[in-house]
Formats: structure tokens, C-alpha cells, sequence
């Protein structure tokens, strides 16, 4: 069950190849674009398996000509969200939202360390644009597994000359880099969920203050490989299996379970739900519950987090 937002017609104007495995979606609304900050996104309307389900996708760079620009790496062993796009053409219609910004970029920092990996780069692009227009102190890590899945480094390279460093098939050394930042500088982060906490790990070690370093993640990797699991649900007298292509959040809503949801990103916490018992190992890939919540093993975020083995939830539902 979605937060109301508004939505719009809309088609695929263009589409290209980005790297063997990014492709770039052009869409045209009806109604014309709306204006939107760096770090926003969109929620478009997708068909899996016939059935109407809802994904996100990072704004790449301004609205340019009353279109967006979206970019979506194709996931064979994801929730079948990117493959659905990837079977979208030229000309076909769609519904989207409105642009939304729960990763907005701050203008009032000394400096500036933009750090991605894979399709993390999507939200940084428009702030690195954004900030080297002004002039700002700004400097990009990129990391990918090969040279062939840097998306957008020739765009990248183009404004941001020396200041792009790119790393293929190694990590970035996030202690040295923030080690390097102005005091009062800012990070922001997007990329799979090992990088957001060894840059949260980093950021902590060197005494910053928590406020300095955003953060968004993609919302579909995290530690473990997803595999099926159980949920119990004693309120609804449920037990139900989710499969390992399917989140947490579908696997309820399909039960009947009606649960609160936004983002679908693990970013807003409103389809945080309440564990009872787990029988295994919750995989947190939200950044919205803090290290010692996700520790403490008490909620999970159901559009992103998984379990290997099985869980008892709860939900808000009573019977009155």
C-alpha cells in the first residue's frame, strides 16, 4: 500500500546501451517534465509477470527538454524489476510519479567527495554537474567491476577532468579519502549496501559528524545472495514463503498483509515492520534503521531486507 503521490502518462522517447549491461531510458511525460534537484528519483509503474508493480529509478542530471533520463542495470537474479524495463521500446507507455528527493545535495558545504559503485553513479551525476558548475571543491570516487561498466565516465571525465578517479575490480580506499577532506566537507554515497557501511565505518572513524555524510543505496544488493525464505505472521495466522525473486514487501502484500511503503529504496523506513523471532540471518540492506536497530534484529525494512532461514513478524493490523 503506497504513500499518495501524484502520477502521470508517460512513454519511452529514446533508449540506449550504456555498458553491457546499463541501459539508458529517456522518458517523456504527457504533461511535460517536472524541474527537479540533483539526487532526485522516480517511481515508474512496471508489469512482472503480468502484474503491475512499482520500482525506482535515480534521475540522471536535470530534466532537459520536458524529458527524464533514467538509467537501469539489468539484474537476471533480481525481482524482475530491471528486466521488465529492459523489454520496454521505444514508443511505449508508461505511468511514473512525480520526481521525489529523500538524497537532496546540500550547496553550503566547503567541499564535496562523491563516492559510487555501479549503478550508484546514476544520483551523482547530476551533482557532480551541479557542484563543478559553481566552481565548488569537488572530487569523485567511481568504482565498477570492469572498465566496460563505468556509465557516464566520459560525462563525468568531460566536467570533472582530474577530479574523477576511477577504480575497476578493486575498492575504493574510503580512510584515505575522507582522511583528505577539508574539515566541514561533505560525502555522499550511493552504491550496494558493503560500500555504505564501510564508508559510514570510515566517515565514524575519523570523528565526522554523522549529519556530513548522505548516503542511497539501489536497494538490490546486500550481503548475502537472495534465496527463498519463511515468514510467519501469528496475527494473520500466515505462513508463507518468499521466494528469492520476490521482496518481502510483495510477498505480504500478495498475502493480504496490507503493509505501509514509499520508497521501495530502504531509505524511508514506512514499511519497517516488527520482528518477532528470526530463526537465522536478517540481511539489512536499508539505510534507513540505524547499526545498532539493525543489530538488535527488532524490524526490518520489508521492501529491501531479507532473511536466510525464516522470521516471525507482526504487523498493524488488530482485529478492532
Amino acid at each position: 500500500m503506497k504513500s499518495s503521490q501524484a502520477w502521470a502518462d508517460a512513454h519511452i522517447q529514446s533508449i540506449r546501451d550504456l555498458t553491457p549491461t546499463v541501459r539508458e531510458f529517456t522518458i517523456r511525460p504527457t504533461q511535460g517534465a517536472v524541474p527537479h534537484g540533483p539526487g532526485s528519483h522516480l517511481q515508474l509503474e512496471v508489469l512482472v509477470d503480468g502484474q503491475p508493480q512499482w520500482r525506482s529509478y535515480s534521475l540522471v542530471g536535470p530534466a532537459k527538454g520536458d524529458v527524464y533520463r533514467i538509467a537501469v542495470k539489468r539484474l537476471d537474479s533480481g525481482r524482475g524489476g530491471s528486466r521488465a524495463m529492459w523489454q520496454l521500446a521505444q514508443g511505449d507507455r508508461l505511468r511514473i510519479s512525480e520526481p521525489q528527493n529523500h538524497f537532496p545535495l546540500a550547496w553550503d558545504a566547503p567541499a564535496y567527495l562523491l563516492v559510487a559503485g555501479g549503478i550508484g553513479i546514476t544520483p551523482l551525476v547530476g551533482m557532480a554537474q551541479a557542484l563543478a558548475a559553481r566552481g565548488a571543491p569537488v572530487r569523485l570516487c567511481y568504482a565498477a567491476r570492469d572498465a566496460g561498466e563505468l556509465a557516464y565516465a566520459s560525462d563525468l571525465q568531460a566536467c570533472l577532468g582530474d577530479a574523477l578517479q576511477t577504480l575497476t575490480g578493486r575498492r575504493i580506499d574510503l580512510a584515505a579519502e575522507v582522511a583528505a577532506l577539508a574539515p566541514g566537507a561533505q560525502m555522499y554515497v550511493c552504491g550496494p549496501a558493503p560500500m555504505l557501511d564501510a564508508a559510514r565505518q570510515a566517515w565514524a572513524d575519523a570523528g565526522r559528524p554523522p549529519a556530513d555524510l548522505r548516503f542511497e543505496t539501489f536497494g538490490s544488493s546486500g550481503h548475502l545472495a537472495p534465496q527463498a525464505f519463511r515468514v510467519q505472521i501469528p496475527r494473520h495466522r500466515l505462513d508463507i514463503t518468499v521466494p528469492a525473486d520476490c521482496s518481502l514487501l510483495d510477498a505480504l502484500e500478495s498475502a493480504g498483509v496490507l503493509t505501509l511503503s514509499d520508497c521501495k529504496r530502504g531509505e524511508c523506513g514506512l514499511c519497517a515492520v516488527d520482528v518477532l523471532a528470526v530463526d537465522g540471518t536478517i540481511d539489512h540492506r536499508d539505510v534507513f534503521l540505524s547499526a545498532y536497530e539493525k543489530q538488535a534484529n527488532r524490524r526490518i525494512c520489508a521492501c529491501v531486507s531479507r532473511v536466510v532461514g525464516s522470521v516471525t513478524l507482526d504487523s498493524a493490523w488488530r482485529p478492532d
